[in-house]
């Protein structure tokens, strides 16, 4: 067996199956394939704060959202920590409605002072726990936010964070779901997020734990330069 060939044995012994990119990498940057392996294990792998159960559930409305075809094994991965038919078909369902955010948006911007008695915000959050029946609730938060970051939808971000925090969803749950879209969503729209986050913080939008009010009032979060 060459080097190259142990090295991807050794990959599809620890995950369960290989990739194209790793055979990539394996050939021409193994030290880049064994940071990323070891990034990915620590991102997608090992425990941290969700349960497997409720960690695969967010996987499948981020996958979802991205379009991640090749992404099956959170499939079974999610079917071997309990996940039901049901709850997949929930996943599908809430993926759907967080991707039509778009429509409240416009309705809430553009029309806002034309529909002062209709309660966008309140059918909105509504509309995301319906679309998510047959699954906790709590997942449904978790997941809505990772969706609303893969897809970009910062105000979309901003109404699923203040609807976590009303229904008593953990931070360092709300964390681990966020940090989840990192690979499939990209690490710009994870660094998005966070910003975003930490600024409904620090103006008092979220009714945040001293650690994460201590996190949004750190100076100099703001790239090079600032």
């Amino acid at each position: 067996m060459s080097e190259i060939e142990e090295r991807l044995h050794t990959l599809r012994e620890k995950r369960g199956y290989l990739l194209p990119h790793h055979g990539l990498l394996a050939l021409t940057s193994p030290g880049l394939l064994t940071a990323y392996d070891a990034a990915y294990t620590a991102l997608a792998l090992e425990d941290r704060t969700l349960s497997h159960h409720d960690r695969e559930f967010v996987w499948l409305g981020i996958l979802i959202a991205t379009d991640e075809e090749i992404a099956t094994h959170h499939i079974a991965k999610f079917r071997a920590a309990g996940g039901t038919a049901e709850e997949i078909g929930a996943a599908v369902s809430l993926t759907a409605t967080v991707c039509g955010f778009r429509a409240y948006r416009f309705a809430a911007q553009g029309w806002g002072a034309h529909l002062r008695d209709v309660d966008l915000r309140g059918d909105w959050t509504r509309a995301v726990i319906g679309a998510g029946r047959g699954a906790d609730p709590r997942q449904c938060h978790l997941a809505a936010c990772a969706i609303q970051t893969c897809n970009a939808a910062w105000e979309g971000l901003r109404w699923q964070l203040a609807d976590a925090y009303a229904a008593g969803v953990p931070e360092v749950e709300l964390a681990e779901a966020i940090s989840l879209t990192m690979f499939p969503g990209s690490v710009p729209h994870f660094v998005t997020a966070a910003g975003v986050w930490k600024d409904m913080i620090a103006v008092g939008e979220l009714p945040a734990s001293a650690p994460f009010r201590a996190w949004a009032a750190i100076p100099g979060q703001g790239g090079h330069g600032t």
